[in-house]
């Protein structure tokens, strides 16, 4: 199964969310299960590395990111099984740019949060310290709640 997770820029919560998601499978023996990937709506920081607070929060929890900001493309939306974006606003920015027929795949990252279903995930851009934290926070507790419901699901 081929995931992809969009948030803006493809530098804080996407690539975030897929390295998550990516250890979670891996600790669980699946990893074999699942490619992953991520990208942005926006094509501002193609080709850079996460944001250097994202990734000195993720290495604070053991956890080294290493990819690369892409703009999301048209195969992207026939090639990925599903596609979990952040926020409303990625929401309607990637359903816009989807055709029809692929708009089922498209899906909230936090649809499955137990704290708080649909809610955004939070841009961490423009806090300090504790608003990476609560991003990382976040974006665990929904890449395992993701990584439950696809391994346990018939429709993967």
């Amino acid at each position: 199964m081929k995931i992809l997770f969009v948030c803006l820029g493809n530098i804080c919560r996407s690539p975030l969310a897929e390295g998550l998601f990516q250890w979670h499978a891996q600790q669980q023996g699946l990893a074999d299960r699942f490619t992953v990937d991520s990208c942005g709506t926006n094509g501002l920081h193609n080709g850079e590395l996460p944001d250097t607070r994202t990734r000195k929060n993720a290495l604070s929890h053991g956890l080294q990111l290493e990819h690369r900001s892409r703009q999301i493309q048209q195969q992207d939306f026939a090639e990925f099984d599903r596609i979990l974006v952040m926020d409303e606003q990625n929401l309607t920015t990637v359903k816009n740019l989807c055709p029809e027929a692929f708009r089922y795949k498209i899906h909230k990252m936090r649809e499955l949060d137990p704290i708080a279903p649909h809610a955004d995930v939070q841009d961490p851009w423009y806090g300090g310290e504790e608003g990476f934290e609560t991003t990382f926070q976040t974006l665990d507790r929904c890449a395992k709640a993701w990584l439950f419901h696809l391994v346990s699901n018939v429709d993967n």
